[in-house]
């Protein structure tokens, strides 16, 4: 080639490369008006848009282009659909169900729609266009904040343990006659509450769970306290006290048996070395010259409450487990402040405290039980404490719900595990006076009226029932000269069906 050809190429070259960038360049230049008029909409589109952005979600629930009050209204129906579900614990033969409601389970749909909404609004325009842009490439979803009762959920875990098949029982102990009998615990199975509160909180939050799903309960072996006789002594030992009664002003001060061990603690202590089920300690009683019946009604002028339930008297055994359990609590004096524990009063149901075998439910089955029956009485002077409007510390509810009293007004009892407690609120003491005769267990609560006196009305009423389970709720309300002044939930029960 010719150095002439050679110089003609050149300019050509050169054109060539120069179209090449023009292009290139018109491209970039085109690329970015374009990628400027996007920009430049989807401000203006963002700026007056009152919905949230495309692409979010919460709790996989969709609510792109919502307004918030859309949102809230969308996300809560969807949600609460799952907050009426049960969940069904099962332990061995044994099972048991927890509401969420009961828990009263919700989420935080409000702050979480919010949040939805406060996204691509950053008050910054190039940090608001790349999140709706980068909306468009994956989406985003939102877990609100579950909201629940903690304390509630543990409460019932921890009840729970108490009517597990093999429970542990704790030591325990009650005075018969000139006799403190002390019963030694046995070591079983606890809920593991730590560990099934984490699983169920994670499921709930999560929404792992389905209609009725179940749960087998994790447990742990839980040995019982040790006897300590020296805690005993101090909590039963006691010189005698005489009744007195003032009129004015008014004053009560119930008799009180002294106790005192009839041997030494050190042959108490040796004695506990054995290994047996029970230990008998004899006591020395001493009574006082002045005993709270003595003072008799003057004492304790007003009837405060009353309430009785029906009994087969045909039934003779559970009709002298009504009666023994009764004459244990006949008048006993609760005095302001003080709390009085059915267990403590009544003692142990054993054969030779008389007590005879009726039937009773173990593990969601009718079976023959020592003691059969007591629970009415229980349940009786419950109600009557309600009407008398006083605290009620301790209480749980029956698996089936009994022929004697209706759903949410019955107390059960197991010694060692259950116990029925009531708090004397009031000003001045209450004298239990109680009777089985003739069908009827009847309890009555005496006293001296206060200034203000409050009509007492209990509602319980069936929330739900199914095939499997019945469920109540409760309410103990106050009136005064026909106005309501307050109501109370005293408690929401799940019984099983027969």
């Amino acid at each position: 080639m010719s150095k002439q050809d050679v110089s003609n190429q050149e300019p050509i070259r050169e054109f060539k490369e120069a179209s090449v960038y023009t292009i290139i360049l018109a491209v970039f230049i085109v690329f970015f008006i374009i990628l400027f008029f996007m920009f430049l909409g989807i401000s203006i589109l963002n700026i007056n848009n009152e919905t949230i952005a495309s692409g979010i979600y919460i709790k996989n629930i969709n609510v792109s282009r919502l307004e918030k009050h859309e949102a809230i209204e969308l996300v809560s129906k969807e949600l609460s659909r799952h907050m009426k579900d049960n969940i069904i614990l099962k332990y061995k033969d044994y099972s048991t169900e927890i509401s969420l409601e009961q828990l009263d389970a919700s989420f935080d749909v409000e702050s979480a729609v919010n949040t939805a909404y406060e996204y691509a609004r950053n008050n910054n325009i190039f940090v608001d266009n790349f999140e709706i842009l980068s909306l468009m490439v994956s989406n985003i979803s939102i877990d609100p904040i579950l909201n629940i009762n903690e304390e509630q959920l543990k409460e019932q875990l921890n009840n729970i343990s108490s009517q597990l098949p093999d429970t542990i029982v704790q030591s325990a102990y009650y005075i018969e006659d000139t006799n403190l009998i002390i019963t030694k615990g046995k070591t079983g199975n606890v809920v593991d509450t730590d560990k099934m509160f984490k699983m169920l909180k994670y499921d709930i939050q999560n929404l792992n769970f389905i209609k009725d799903k179940e749960y087998n309960l994790e447990v742990i072996q839980k040995k019982p306290d040790k006897i300590d006789i020296d805690k005993i002594y101090n909590q039963i030992h006691k010189e005698p006290v005489n009744a007195t009664y003032t009129v004015n002003p008014y004053s009560v001060s119930p008799s009180e048996d002294g106790i005192e061990f009839n041997i030494s603690i050190e042959e108490i202590k040796q004695m506990l070395e054995n290994d047996q089920e029970e230990y008998i300690v004899p006591l020395k009683i001493i009574k006082p010259q002045i005993t709270t019946n003595m003072i008799g009604a003057e004492a304790f002028p007003d009837l405060i409450s009353k309430f009785s339930t029906r009994y087969n008297p045909r039934q003779v055994d559970r009709t002298t487990n009504l009666r023994l359990a009764s004459e244990k609590i006949n008048g006993t004096v609760i005095m302001p402040g003080e709390v009085f524990s059915y267990n403590t009063v009544v003692g142990k149901r054993t054969i030779d405290a008389g007590y005879k075998e009726a039937k009773i439910y173990v593990s969601g089955e009718v079976v023959d039980g020592l003691g059969g029956g007591i629970c009415q009485v229980s349940t009786t002077l419950y109600n009557a404490a309600l009407y008398a409007n006083l605290e009620i510390v301790e209480r749980r509810n029956h698996q089936f719900v009994p022929s004697y009293a209706g759903a949410g007004l019955d107390a059960t009892v197991v010694y060692g595990s259950i116990d029925f407690k009531i708090k004397n609120t009031r000003n001045y003491p209450i004298k239990i006076v109680c009777t089985v005769d003739k069908g009827i267990c009847n309890f009555e609560l005496y006293g001296l009226k206060e200034q203000t006196e409050y009509e007492v009305v209990l509602n319980a009423n069936v929330i739900s029932a199914n095939k499997a389970s019945i469920k109540s709720k409760t309410y103990r309300t106050l009136k005064l000269n026909g106005q309501e002044i307050e109501t109370q939930l005293l408690s929401t029960d799940t019984y099983k069906v027969h």
